[in-house]
Protein backbone atom coordinates (compact mmCIF):
# COMPACT_ATOMS: atom_id res chain seq x y z
CA UNK A 1 0.00 0.00 0.00
CA UNK A 2 1.15 3.41 -0.70
CA UNK A 3 0.44 6.35 0.95
CA UNK A 4 1.73 9.44 -0.81
CA UNK A 5 2.41 12.31 0.59
CA UNK A 6 2.83 16.10 -0.78
CA UNK A 7 6.72 16.53 -0.58
CA UNK A 8 9.83 17.05 -2.42
CA UNK A 9 10.55 14.31 -5.17
CA UNK A 10 13.98 12.83 -5.38
CA UNK A 11 15.95 11.35 -7.82
CA UNK A 12 14.13 8.56 -9.45
CA UNK A 13 11.04 9.12 -8.95
CA UNK A 14 11.62 8.51 -5.44
CA UNK A 15 9.53 10.57 -2.95
CA UNK A 16 10.45 12.17 0.64
CA UNK A 17 8.15 11.65 2.74
CA UNK A 18 7.93 13.25 6.35
CA UNK A 19 7.24 11.34 9.32
CA UNK A 20 7.75 11.79 13.36
CA UNK A 21 6.49 15.55 12.49
CA UNK A 22 6.46 16.08 16.34
CA UNK A 23 10.57 14.19 16.94
CA UNK A 24 11.27 15.51 20.64
CA UNK A 25 14.10 17.79 18.77
CA UNK A 26 11.26 19.69 17.21
CA UNK A 27 12.78 18.96 14.03
CA UNK A 28 11.03 17.15 10.18
CA UNK A 29 12.72 13.82 9.66
CA UNK A 30 11.51 12.26 6.35
CA UNK A 31 11.72 9.08 4.97
CA UNK A 32 12.62 8.27 1.34
CA UNK A 33 10.40 5.76 -0.59
CA UNK A 34 9.98 4.88 -4.53
CA UNK A 35 6.72 3.73 -6.22
CA UNK A 36 7.48 0.19 -5.62
CA UNK A 37 8.19 0.63 -2.15
CA UNK A 38 5.11 -0.01 0.54
CA UNK A 39 4.60 3.04 2.69
CA UNK A 40 2.18 2.82 5.51
CA UNK A 41 2.42 6.82 6.45
CA UNK A 42 1.43 9.69 4.59
CA UNK A 43 -1.09 12.21 3.84
CA UNK A 44 -4.74 11.40 5.14
CA UNK A 45 -6.57 13.76 2.91
CA UNK A 46 -5.21 11.67 0.28
CA UNK A 47 -7.88 9.41 -1.03
CA UNK A 48 -5.64 6.65 -2.34
CA UNK A 49 -4.06 6.58 1.77
CA UNK A 50 -4.50 3.51 3.92
CA UNK A 51 -4.82 5.80 7.06
CA UNK A 52 -7.80 7.22 5.42
CA UNK A 53 -9.65 4.25 4.80
CA UNK A 54 -8.83 3.60 8.33
CA UNK A 55 -10.06 7.10 9.72
CA UNK A 56 -13.14 6.56 6.99
CA UNK A 57 -13.77 3.51 9.26
CA UNK A 58 -13.64 4.44 12.57
CA UNK A 59 -15.39 8.05 12.28
CA UNK A 60 -18.37 6.49 10.70
CA UNK A 61 -21.42 6.79 13.20
CA UNK A 62 -22.59 3.35 13.33
CA UNK A 63 -18.89 2.01 14.18
CA UNK A 64 -18.63 4.66 16.97
CA UNK A 65 -22.10 3.44 18.24
CA UNK A 66 -21.15 -0.34 18.00
CA UNK A 67 -17.39 -0.14 19.29
CA UNK A 68 -19.50 1.82 22.41
CA UNK A 69 -22.35 -0.64 22.84
CA UNK A 70 -19.30 -3.51 22.50
CA UNK A 71 -17.46 -1.57 25.72
CA UNK A 72 -19.02 -3.89 28.45
CA UNK A 73 -18.56 -6.91 27.00
CA UNK A 74 -19.64 -9.24 24.42
CA UNK A 75 -22.99 -8.99 22.58
CA UNK A 76 -25.33 -11.13 20.64
CA UNK A 77 -26.56 -9.18 16.98
CA UNK A 78 -30.06 -8.98 18.83
CA UNK A 79 -29.01 -7.07 21.76
CA UNK A 80 -26.69 -5.13 19.54
CA UNK A 81 -29.50 -4.15 17.45
CA UNK A 82 -32.24 -3.28 20.44
CA UNK A 83 -29.67 -1.45 22.04
CA UNK A 84 -28.46 1.72 18.79
CA UNK A 85 -31.56 2.45 17.74
CA UNK A 86 -32.15 3.29 14.32
CA UNK A 87 -30.11 0.86 12.72
CA UNK A 88 -31.29 -1.31 10.11
CA UNK A 89 -30.54 -4.60 10.58
CA UNK A 90 -28.75 -5.11 6.93
CA UNK A 91 -26.26 -1.85 8.24
CA UNK A 92 -25.50 -3.52 11.07
CA UNK A 93 -24.19 -6.72 9.64
CA UNK A 94 -22.07 -4.68 6.68
CA UNK A 95 -20.64 -2.58 9.54
CA UNK A 96 -20.09 -5.70 11.95
CA UNK A 97 -18.18 -7.37 8.70
CA UNK A 98 -15.95 -4.46 8.24
CA UNK A 99 -14.92 -3.93 11.80
CA UNK A 100 -14.16 -7.86 11.51
CA UNK A 101 -12.26 -7.67 8.56
CA UNK A 102 -10.48 -4.50 9.78
CA UNK A 103 -9.52 -6.83 13.15
CA UNK A 104 -11.52 -4.40 15.91
CA UNK A 105 -14.32 -6.98 16.53
CA UNK A 106 -14.35 -10.52 17.00
CA UNK A 107 -17.15 -12.60 15.87
CA UNK A 108 -17.57 -15.65 17.80
CA UNK A 109 -19.98 -18.63 16.83
CA UNK A 110 -20.75 -21.04 19.55
CA UNK A 111 -21.92 -24.39 18.42
CA UNK A 112 -24.88 -25.06 19.90
CA UNK A 113 -28.69 -25.23 18.83
CA UNK A 114 -29.35 -23.09 17.81
CA UNK A 115 -26.38 -21.27 16.74
CA UNK A 116 -24.74 -18.35 18.90
CA UNK A 117 -23.30 -15.75 17.71
CA UNK A 118 -21.69 -12.96 20.12
CA UNK A 119 -19.35 -9.99 18.84
CA UNK A 120 -16.80 -8.43 20.90
CA UNK A 121 -14.02 -6.11 20.47
CA UNK A 122 -10.55 -7.32 19.61
CA UNK A 123 -7.29 -5.42 21.76
CA UNK A 124 -7.30 -3.43 18.96
CA UNK A 125 -10.70 -2.35 18.94
CA UNK A 126 -10.64 -1.53 22.93
CA UNK A 127 -7.90 0.97 22.19
CA UNK A 128 -10.29 2.94 20.79
CA UNK A 129 -12.54 3.87 24.21
CA UNK A 130 -10.28 6.58 24.97
CA UNK A 131 -10.33 8.68 21.64
CA UNK A 132 -14.22 7.63 21.28
CA UNK A 133 -14.54 8.17 25.03
CA UNK A 134 -12.76 12.11 24.23
CA UNK A 135 -15.21 12.51 21.54
CA UNK A 136 -18.07 11.64 23.51
CA UNK A 137 -17.40 14.06 26.02
CA UNK A 138 -16.49 16.75 24.09
CA UNK A 139 -20.10 16.15 22.23
CA UNK A 140 -21.43 16.50 26.03
CA UNK A 141 -19.63 19.73 26.81
CA UNK A 142 -20.50 21.53 23.52
CA UNK A 143 -23.93 20.18 23.03
CA UNK A 144 -25.11 23.82 24.11
CA UNK A 145 -22.98 25.65 21.34
CA UNK A 146 -23.49 23.49 19.24
CA UNK A 147 -27.79 23.97 19.14
CA UNK A 148 -26.73 27.88 19.63
CA UNK A 149 -24.75 28.29 16.75
CA UNK A 150 -27.29 25.81 14.38
CA UNK A 151 -30.17 28.47 15.95
CA UNK A 152 -28.02 31.54 15.10
CA UNK A 153 -26.95 30.43 11.71
CA UNK A 154 -30.75 29.28 10.84
CA UNK A 155 -31.97 32.43 12.10
CA UNK A 156 -29.66 34.36 9.79
CA UNK A 157 -29.95 32.34 6.94
CA UNK A 158 -33.85 31.83 7.26
CA UNK A 159 -35.59 33.87 3.95
CA UNK A 160 -37.47 36.55 5.21
CA UNK A 161 -41.44 37.33 4.59
CA UNK A 162 -40.37 39.95 2.59
CA UNK A 163 -38.73 37.83 0.23
CA UNK A 164 -41.33 35.17 0.33
CA UNK A 165 -43.93 38.04 -0.62
CA UNK A 166 -41.96 38.65 -3.72
CA UNK A 167 -41.50 35.25 -4.93
CA UNK A 168 -45.22 35.21 -5.31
Amino acid sequence: MRCPSPGRVAPNDAQWLPYEPNSPSGRRHFVVTTPDEPVLRGSPYRADCPTRRILDRIGDRWTVLIVGALWDGTARFSELRRRIEGISQKMLTQTLRGLERDGLVLRTVHPEVPVRVEYSLTEAGRTLREPLRALEEWAIAYLDDWSAAQEAYDRANRPSSDSRDRDK
